[in-house]
């Protein structure tokens, strides 16, 4: 997993340290998220029948109910998904 790097930019105002910070956890949080998504694809993917299916139905359901995707990405998604489960 690619670890975030502190900058080495001194904020002066204090609304922009919290700023900073916030955005950091946020990246970090979202990047997992991502991370867990995309190991959850490539294993449904790899999977030719469509048991893992609802499992990565869910994983990319809850990535765009917190805001890591947007909901027609999700859609998108889901039905390349299906597609290459069919395929398979």
């Amino acid at each position: 997993m690619a670890e975030t790097k502190k900058r080495n930019t001194k904020k002066k105002i204090n609304s922009a340290v919290k700023r900073a910070r916030q955005a950091l956890k946020r990246r970090t949080a979202r990047m997992a998220v991502k991370s867990k998504l995309r190991g959850t694809i490539k294993k449904a993917a790899a999977a030719k029948t469509g048991e893992q299916l609802p499992s990565a139905y869910s994983q990319i359901d809850k990535a765009a109910k917190k805001g890591v995707l947007h909901k027609n990405t999700a859609a998108r998604m889901k039905s390349r998904l299906a597609r290459a489960v069919k395929k398979a």
